[in-house]
């Protein structure tokens, strides 16, 4: 008989990774659990108990679920990478965007730098408790939506890339959430209610601001400009404004106002009706695409085109420019397409791929495209 294949199983701590871990080791793989920990520090005063902010919390659960299932445990010291993401994260918003950290750090930590520590240990797989599902076929990995539509995660994974994907499993995609719950309590897993995390891991306060401030303050003050021109008021730092921003504007209006767009050169934070909000198209850089769909340099195809984390798309057409550019046209147009965030495409449940917003210039506005010039150079 031969030997079990090892894989390298995430452990977060949360319910999701440790039931990962729980069928991979039902279906007779030889299980390596990992925490990731991100050197934030967990002063009680700072977090949210339960919610999967707190690095000591959440690696004493992972090390429990690691013990009951008999499986050998590591706690990786992330700290560098970590700070490196949250560089990446003040930049993006110096620079007037809005950074995506989860999924960059897909990229480049929990698939990145898992697999190097997966080949250290002689792993020929790495597993997440993402909900998305994967298979592999001659043509490259074909990642689909998870069944559990209310907790898809594909979008988040699009910027991992074939290559990674290739040597990964993802054993909740065809779970709903509820029997993930049910599947840790039969199994005695001690975190089967905890709750999910509702925050960025840096930020354990839940605000990203306090992560700003931290790191050097709001960035540029400016004025609250109308798209008429009218100064509406001023503001302490253009950092704590990102497009489509309803809340905690402090301004006085007849109708509610959402941030249209942030200038960070001058640190003016336009703002007006939601429905100045809308965008019609945009550009997409570092797109990653995943078998067979798009071609470089050929027509629009109907696709379904997701442009945040909340789950679901919405329907538009896109194509991929020989100059790899991925240019998307929704239909109809949406509100508060943010650039710096991801854009992922779908045809039905199947990504086609994904890359980073460059620019969404407003149906009404389109001098604001959003951003500094140039894109997310930083993460392409």
């Amino acid at each position: 008989m031969g030997a079990q294949p090892r894989v390298l199983a995430a452990l977060s701590g949360g319910v999701d990774s440790s039931v990962a871990a729980l069928l991979l080791k039902q279906q007779g793989y030889s299980v390596v659990g990992a925490f990731l920990r991100n050197g934030v520090s967990a002063e009680a005063k700072a977090c949210r108990p339960r919610q999967g902010c707190c690095s000591v919390e959440d690696a004493r659960d992972a090390a429990r679920v690691a013990d009951l299932l008999d499986i050998p445990f590591h706690a990786l010291d992330m700290a560098e990478e970590f700070r490196q993401i949250q560089s990446y994260f003040r930049r993006e918003y110096q620079q007037g965007r809005t950074p995506n950290p989860c999924a960059v750090c897909n990229r480049d930590i929990k698939f990145g730098a898992l697999l190097a520590f997966a080949d250290a240990v002689g792993a020929e797989f790495i597993a997440t408790g993402h909900y998305a599902r994967l298979h592999l076929s001659e043509e490259g990995p074909i990642l689909r939506r998870g069944v559990d539509r209310r907790k898809d995660q594909s979008y988040v994974l699009f910027p991992v890339g074939a290559k990674a994907l290739a040597r990964t499993l993802l054993p909740l995609g065809d779970l709903p959430k509820s029997e993930t719950r049910r599947l840790a309590k039969q199994a005695g897993l001690p975190v089967f209610g905890k709750a999910d995390s509702q925050e960025i891991c840096f930020v354990p306060s839940g605000d990203y601001r306090d992560v700003l401030r931290a790191g050097g303050g709001l960035g540029k003050p400016g004025r609250f400009v109308s798209p008429d021109g009218r100064v509406l008021g001023t503001h302490g730092g253009h950092m704590a404004f990102t497009r489509g921003q309803r809340r905690g504007l402090g301004l006085s209006a007849p109708h509610p106002l959402y941030v249209l767009h942030v200038d960070p050169l001058s640190g003016d934070v336009w703002v007006g009706r939601r429905e100045q909000s809308l965008t019609a198209e945009a550009r997409v850089r570092g797109f990653t695409a995943y078998g067979p769909g798009l071609e470089l340099g050929g027509d629009w195809q109907a696709v379904e085109i997701q442009h945040r984390s909340s789950p679901g798309g919405v329907p538009g057409r896109a194509r991929w420019t020989s100059s790899q550019i991925l240019e998307v046209q929704f239909q109809p147009a949406v509100a508060s397409v943010t650039p710096g965030q991801g854009l992922a495409i779908y045809q039905e449940d199947r990504l086609l791929g994904g890359g980073w917003i460059e620019s969404a210039p407003l149906v009404d506005l389109p001098v604001l495209a959003g951003g500094a010039a140039g894109g997310p150079a930083e993460i392409s």
